[in-house]
C-alpha cells in the first residue's frame, strides 16, 4: 500500500469510529482534480539559492488526490457552520529550467507534499433545493517526501515541513439523501523547512491552485 495514501485510511476510520447520535451530522468526501503551483525561491543553508518553476502533473502516478472528513454542527444549533479534517495529496515537480539553472539532477515533494489541515467551514442556507455552495479555511502541517539529488548527495524521505493554510469554496449538489457530488476551488500556502543531504536546510514557500471534483457520502 502505498504510504502517502494511510492519512486518507485514518480519515476513513475516524468516520466510521463516530457517534451514533452525530450520524446525520457527518459526512466522508474524497477528491481529485487538477493542481498546479507558481514559482517559489528555494534558499539552502550552505547558500545557494535559486526561484523554483513547479509543475504539478495531476494526474501522473501518484496521481493528486484528497479526502476528508466533515462535521456539520446541527445537533449544537448551527446547521450552517461545519468543522473537517482534511488530508491532500498535492505535489510538486522541479522544471527542467530549475534543474538546469540549480545544477540539481532531481528536486520534487512528489510522494506529496501531504497536507493535514483542521477547517473551520460556512455552508450556505438551503431552501430546499439540491445546490449548497460553501467556504472554508483552515491550518495545519505539511509533511513533504523530500527528493533532492544534488552533486553533494542524494535525500529522499517524508520529513516535517512545517505549516499549512488551506481556503477553499465550492458549490456541494445532492443526488441522494446519502449521496452527493461537488466541485471546488482550493488554496493552500506550506512553509516548508526540510533536512537534506550533507547536514544542509532547504527552505521554501509552496503556493497551491486546485480545482476539485469528488464525493461525499453522508450519514
Amino acid at each position: 500500500m502505498h504510504r502517502a495514501f494511510l492519512p486518507a485510511l485514518g480519515l476513513a476510520a475516524l468516520a466510521c469510529l463516530a457517534s451514533p447520535a452525530l450520524a446525520e451530522d457527518l459526512q466522508f468526501s474524497v477528491y481529485g482534480g487538477y493542481q498546479t503551483a507558481p514559482h517559489s525561491g528555494v534558499d539552502v543553508s550552505d547558500g545557494t539559492h535559486f526561484t523554483a518553476g513547479w509543475e504539478g502533473k495531476s494526474f501522473a502516478s501518484p496521481p493528486y488526490y484528497g479526502a476528508r472528513v466533515t462535521w456539520w454542527l446541527e445537533d449544537l444549533g448551527h446547521p450552517n457552520l461545519g468543522l473537517s479534517i482534511d488530508y491532500t495529496h498535492d505535489k510538486v515537480y522541479a522544471d527542467s529550467k530549475t534543474l538546469a539553472t540549480s545544477g540539481w539532477s532531481h528536486f520534487e515533494f512528489t510522494d506529496g507534499l501531504n497536507l493535514v489541515t483542521a477547517n473551520a467551514l460556512y455552508r450556505f442556507p438551503q431552501d430546499g433545493g439540491r445546490w449548497t455552495p460553501y467556504l472554508g479555511a483552515g491550518v495545519g502541517v505539511n509533511i513533504p517526501h523530500v527528493e533532492v539529488t544534488r552533486p553533494s548527495g542524494k535525500t529522499f524521505g517524508y520529513e516535517f515541513g512545517g505549516v499549512t493554510l488551506q481556503a477553499q469554496a465550492g458549490v456541494d449538489f445532492r443526488i441522494t439523501e446519502r449521496w452527493s457530488t461537488f466541485v471546488e476551488y482550493k488554496g493552500t500556502y506550506s512553509k516548508v523547512d526540510v533536512p537534506i543531504d550533507s547536514g544542509d536546510r532547504l527552505k521554501t514557500d509552496i503556493f497551491t491552485n486546485a480545482v476539485n471534483l469528488g464525493v461525499s457520502f453522508h450519514w
